[in-house]
């Protein structure tokens, strides 16, 4: 099953779409919050963000879901210290939590990584009216 990450500036964040996601997945889902700085600030830190990829990472691939462009600089930071481990990772450019909500359902049901990021990508389409 694909795991997801969640990158947001803010620990509290991460963890409640983390929150919100395992309500609609499979409850062996892994979806890992990396909010926040190690300090507990605001920010986004490569390392807490490598450790939650190796900690999602089931076999089948992480998607990395990301809430500002700054995140994506520190994933991308943390994909590139994970070079002497065979991973399959990929960042989302998707809304955060519906992003998140939407991948998770379709990793839950098996889907592979390219489905999943795909999944996820597309809920920049969806209408809230």
């Amino acid at each position: 099953m694909v795991g997801i990450v969640i990158v947001s500036h803010s620990r509290k964040v991460a963890e409640g779409i983390r929150e919100l996601a395992l309500q609609m997945a499979a409850p062996a889902q892994l979806i890992i919050a990396a909010g926040g700085t190690a300090d507990g600030l605001i920010g986004t830190d490569a390392f807490k963000i490598k450790e939650a990829i190796a900690a999602a990472d089931s076999g089948d691939g992480v998607l990395v879901m990301v809430d500002l462009g700054s995140a994506v600089l520190s994933a991308e930071r943390a994909i590139k210290m994970l070079e002497g481990e065979p991973r399959q990772v990929k960042i989302a450019d998707a809304p955060i939590v519906e992003g998140t909500i939407a991948a998770a359902v379709e990793a839950s049901v098996g889907q592979p990584l390219g489905n999943v990021a795909a999944t996820a990508e597309g809920a920049r389409e969806l209408r809230k009216q």
